[in-house]
């Protein structure tokens, strides 16, 4: 199996085989970040037609000493998933939010019993504020400082729509179990 850096290294030079193997490679889970920030499968296929495209045409910009392929296209598609959700008009429901203190407890029984897509549909209802705050720190890694910089919030509204996305989606789990 050739390497995502030697792919690539073919792909900048024009092989196209080499594009279809490393689109096949990663095809799967861009489409699983991308269900994770769309509302529905069909927001989640428009936002991975264009984040597909914009990691392959910006391979040149790829580092491999910076980090692996596979966290950098990651946080390619995110980008494309957020400018998709501002465009969309998704900011507004972070209007008017208290700021909410306090820990959700999950009972790790019940995650342990709930799949991954099932909790890929549970992370879609979530309103777009709770859905993206909550994939940005738990999933994606980012602090509560750099979303509120790529969102333009406050710390605190980051906090708390994290806060209420555990919250609404504990919820749900319970009712699933």
């Amino acid at each position: 199996m050739q390497s995502d850096n030697h792919l690539i290294h073919k792909i900048i030079k024009g092989d196209k085989s080499a594009t279809r193997i490393l689109y096949d490679r990663y095809e799967s889970h861009w489409f699983r970040v991308c269900l994770r920030y769309g509302r529905n499968r069909n927001e989640a296929e428009d936002i991975f037609q264009e984040g597909a495209v914009r990691v392959l045409q910006s391979l040149k910009q790829y580092d491999a000493e910076r980090g692996a392929f596979s966290t950098w296209s990651n946080r390619v598609i995110v980008n494309v998933a957020l400018r998709y959700l501002k465009k969309h008009q998704w900011q507004q429901s972070f209007r008017d939010l208290e700021i909410v203190s306090g820990q959700v407890d999950f009972d790790e029984n019940i995650l342990g019993k709930i799949t991954a897509k099932e909790l890929i549909e549970l992370i879609q209802q979530l309103p777009s504020g709770y859905r993206v705050v909550f994939n940005m720190y738990e999933i994606e890694g980012y602090s509560h400082k750099e979303i509120a910089e790529e969102l333009n919030i406050s710390i605190g509204t980051s906090k708390s729509q994290l806060h209420k996305a555990k919250k609404m989606l504990q919820q749900k789990i319970k009712v699933l179990f």
